[in-house]
């Protein structure tokens, strides 16, 4: 398959061993872009104060951080990062008052500020105020879908209220989106599970979180209290017994500071997976390519709008204020002469690459799946980790690495228009559901840097759902949202894109992507 745009006003040039190219990031020199009335940004030498600030409260050095913030707030005392990390030090030094005080200016300020909105529901629940900091959560998880720590720290605000099938799906949720980050919502999960009834997954939850925490002695008595009573959870009425033992939110305040904008490596932590569960690779790797096959035959072209939110992250880890904008967009898939693949993506005419933020644009998101087309499925060495849970249903969780001695043809970056283009191995996993056998999920990273382009990271994160086209009465898995961040010749990246209104051919109703439905046995 070869990704092409033939309708932008430059040649793109392609390889000629190149089979497949599933994203492609074009590079060119930035011009001012369109946005909306944004505060003003930070100049580079308060910025380089908040950062400092930034880092003594990481180091737990609070008093050190107060002067840098006193030089931010002397001269810009409306910025919502300086006024949030305020928040943070009074918190340090259990001034509750003012750290509420700070973070409520934040959202005046920025209303969809994520920290704020976590930070101010974390104080109310140590306040024992859980359905008031419920207010303030479901705003961070309306706000970021796709943050762990959001779903996180509103799992353990229902399990307080005693909310527990609401407790048990936002920290299922946290889990799938934070995996190794998230363990610390595992306690959270395996209280809800407990009192939901279902004691011995809450004893497989505990026990998967102290393998990674064998020295947290709370979480061990929580184990020893629930092996030793194996008869159903004790009726509790909402608020009392369900609370957590303690008045500490899930996540910690400090936590909130998180000491780096790329999510972890693929390859840092395996997510976990059932015990005992026998996965045969063959069955999923056929079932899984055939519903490939089955797209590919029933889709000439589908569009879709696409919205996009994009932040640059600076030197001190600090990201801009988003930029957001949408766009008509459409994906054509086809077979060329040589039986190969073809996807061509279209873009709006004024959204071209010179237009978007940082002069970089990214496209052949949806094609990721390709990975697992029969044509290509073996450029790449797979296996089968185990049976995990995705969205709520289980999911067989597949690692993926490009093989050496196969063509590295899944992304590549090019260099200006004309410029050379240069092919990136990645490796990668995804989530194939278990009944249907549709890919649910797909994550990707950069096996190496890219050292001849100054190319450091490459991360994409992507969820598919089902549409249901009505004039052919046709369901297709189709991309849901997207998050992509990388790091290219020192510009630090941050992108969510997010799909709706598919179209089918140009000529069918509008369709919304709809929550997955439990498939029948694959056949």
């Amino acid at each position: 398959m070869v990704l092409r745009v033939p309708n932008w006003p430059f040649p793109i040039l392609f390889l000629a061993y190149l089979l497949l190219l599933s994203s492609h990031v074009f590079a060119q020199p930035a011009v001012p872009f369109p946005s909306s009335e944004e505060p003003p940004v930070l100049a580079p030498k308060l910025q380089k104060e908040l950062g400092k600030a930034l880092e003594a409260l990481r180091a737990d050095k609070p008093a050190e951080a107060r002067s840098h913030l006193d030089a931010v707030y002397r001269s810009a005392p409306g910025d919502a990062d300086a006024n949030f990390l305020f928040g943070i030090y009074s918190a340090e030094m259990n001034d509750w008052v003012h750290a509420k005080s700070y973070w409520e200016k934040v959202l005046v300020l920025a209303p969809n500020h994520l920290s704020a909105l976590l930070s101010l529901g974390g104080a109310l629940m140590r306040e024992n105020k859980s359905a008031e900091a419920a207010q303030y959560l479901n705003r961070a998880v309306e706000a970021e879908p796709a943050s762990w720590r959001a779903h996180a720290v509103l799992a353990d605000a229902c399990l307080r209220q005693g909310l527990l099938d609401e407790s048990i799906e936002h920290a299922e949720r946290a889990l799938e989106l934070g995996h190794g980050q998230a363990g610390i919502v595992q306690p959270v999960l395996a209280r809800a599970l407990h009192l939901h009834g279902d004691q011995e997954r809450a004893i497989h939850v505990l026990q998967a979180y102290l393998q990674d925490h064998p020295a947290d002695a709370a979480v061990t008595k929580q184990l020893e209290n629930l092996q030793a009573s194996l008869g159903p959870a004790d009726k509790t009425s909402p608020g009392t017994a369900s609370a957590s033992p303690s008045s500490e939110p899930a996540v910690a305040t400090l936590a909130l500071l998180r000491s780096n904008w790329l999510p972890p490596d693929i390859d840092e932590k395996v997510p976990p997976v059932e015990p005992g569960v026998a996965c045969n690779l063959k069955e999923v790797l056929e079932k899984s390519g055939k519903r490939i096959q089955e797209f590919i035959a029933n889709v000439d072209q589908f569009t879709a709008t696409e919205a996009v939110s994009h932040e640059s992250i600076n030197k001190w880890g600090f990201a801009s204020h988003p930029i957001r904008f949408q766009f008509d967009y459409l994906v054509s898939i086809k077979r060329n002469r040589l039986g190969l693949l073809t996807v061509d993506e279209y873009r709006d005419s004024h959204y071209l690459p010179v237009r978007f933020p940082d002069g970089i644009a990214t496209t052949g998101l949806p094609a990721l799946v390709l990975i697992f087309h029969p044509y290509y499925v073996h450029n790449f060495s797979i296996s089968c980790e185990g049976l995990a849970r995705s969205k709520g249903g289980p999911a067989w969780q597949m690692y993926f690495r490009q093989r050496p001695d196969k063509p590295n043809t899944i992304r590549t970056y090019q260099i200006g228009a004309e410029g050379q283009a240069y092919p990136v191995a990645l490796k990668g996993r995804a989530w194939i559901a278990a009944d249907s056998f549709q890919i649910v999920r797909l994550e990707t990273d950069l096996i190496d840097p890219l050292p001849q382009i100054r190319l450091v990271a490459d991360h994409a994160a992507i969820e598919y759902g089902p549409v249901h086209f009505q004039a052919r009465n046709l369901d297709m898995w189709l991309p849901q949202n997207a998050e992509v961040h990388y790091d290219w010749r020192g510009r630090r990246s941050h992108r969510r894109h997010s799909f709706k209104s598919y179209l089918l051919f140009a000529v069918d109703d509008k369709q919304q992507i709809s929550a997955p439905k439990v498939a029948g046995p694959s056949k």
